[in-house]
C-alpha cells in the first residue's frame, strides 16, 4: 500500500518480476513521450491544435486499469480515429502495453502510470465517449470493499466526464466484482445499464477486442459478464 500524491491510499502492485533488457530500455525510451501530462491541454498531446471541445469529445477514451494493454491495443488499432489514454501504475504492464505499440504502431494512445485519479481532475467535462473498467482487482474480501475502484465517488466523477450517450464499460470474470461493479453502477441516477437479455452481458461486445486473459479465464470455468452503461443525456 502506497499514499499517493492526492493523499489518497493507492494498494495495488506497481512492480512484479524484473524486466527484462528490451522491456526496460521500452519503459526508458518510449514512455517519456508517450507519457499522459495533466498539465498540458488533452488536445495538444495528440497533435489536435485545434483544441476544438467538440472534435475532442468525440474521439478520447480512457481506459482504467489496463493490465498488460492487450485490450488497450486492441481498442486502439481497431479506432485509429479515436485517441485512447491508459491508466496503469503497474510497471509491468506499462512496458507491455508500450511493446503493443511499438509492434502494432500505434500512435494514438497516451500513458498515465500511477494512480488514475491523479488525473481525472484535468480531464476536460463532458470530454470522454468512452471509459473502460476490464477486469479490475476484485477485493474480494469484505474489509477491503473500500479498496475497488469503481465506488460512488467514482461514478460521481465519471458522470462529469463522459459526455450525454457516452458509454462505461466494465467487466468481470469474479462473481463479488462483477456484483459490485454492476450494483455501483445501477446506483448511479445519470448511467443507464443497456442490456435487454441476458446474452448482453453474457457474451463479449463484438466492438471489443478478446484477449488472452478472458479466454484464460473461460478455459478456467470462470465465466466473464460484460456490463454496459450510457450517460443519460
Amino acid at each position: 500500500m502506497t499514499t499517493d500524491r492526492s493523499g489518497s491510499r493507492f494498494y495495488g502492485r506497481r512492480i512484479g518480476r524484473p524486466l527484462r533488457a528490451g522491456m526496460q530500455a521500452l519503459l526508458a525510451d518510449q514512455l517519456p513521450a508517450l507519457r499522459f501530462d495533466p498539465k498540458q491541454a488533452v488536445a495538444e498531446q495528440f497533435g489536435n491544435t485545434t483544441n476544438l471541445a467538440d472534435d475532442l469529445a468525440a474521439d478520447l477514451a480512457l481506459e482504467i486499469g489496463f493490465g498488460g494493454g492487450e485490450h488497450l491495443a486492441g481498442l486502439a488499432e481497431a479506432n485509429p480515429t479515436i485517441n485512447f489514454i491508459g491508466a496503469e501504475p503497474f510497471v509491468n504492464g506499462v512496458a507491455s502495453l508500450l511493446r503493443h505499440m511499438q509492434t502494432r504502431n500505434l500512435s494514438n494512445i497516451r500513458i498515465w502510470d500511477d494512480d488514475v485519479r491523479l488525473i481525472l481532475p484535468a480531464l476536460p467535462a463532458a470530454g470522454l465517449a468512452s471509459v473502460y473498467i476490464m477486469f479490475p482487482d476484485p477485493w474480494p474480501k469484505k474489509r477491503h470493499a473500500a479498496r475497488r475502484i469503481l465506488q460512488a465517488d467514482m461514478m460521481d466523477i465519471l458522470a462529469q466526464l463522459i459526455r450525454p450517450n457516452g458509454q462505461l464499460v466494465l467487466a468481470s470474470d469474479d462473481p463479488t466484482a462483477k456484483i459490485w461493479l454492476l450494483q455501483t453502477a445501477l446506483a448511479h441516477a445519470q448511467f443507464r445499464w443497456t442490456a435487454r437479455r441476458p446474452a448482453d452481458w453474457r457474451h463479449r461486445p463484438p466492438q471489443l477486442p478478446a484477449t488472452r486473459y478472458m479466454n484464460k479465464a473461460e478455459q478456467a470455468g470462470r465465466q466473464p459478464s460484460w456490463f454496459v452503461f450510457e450517460r443519460c443525456p
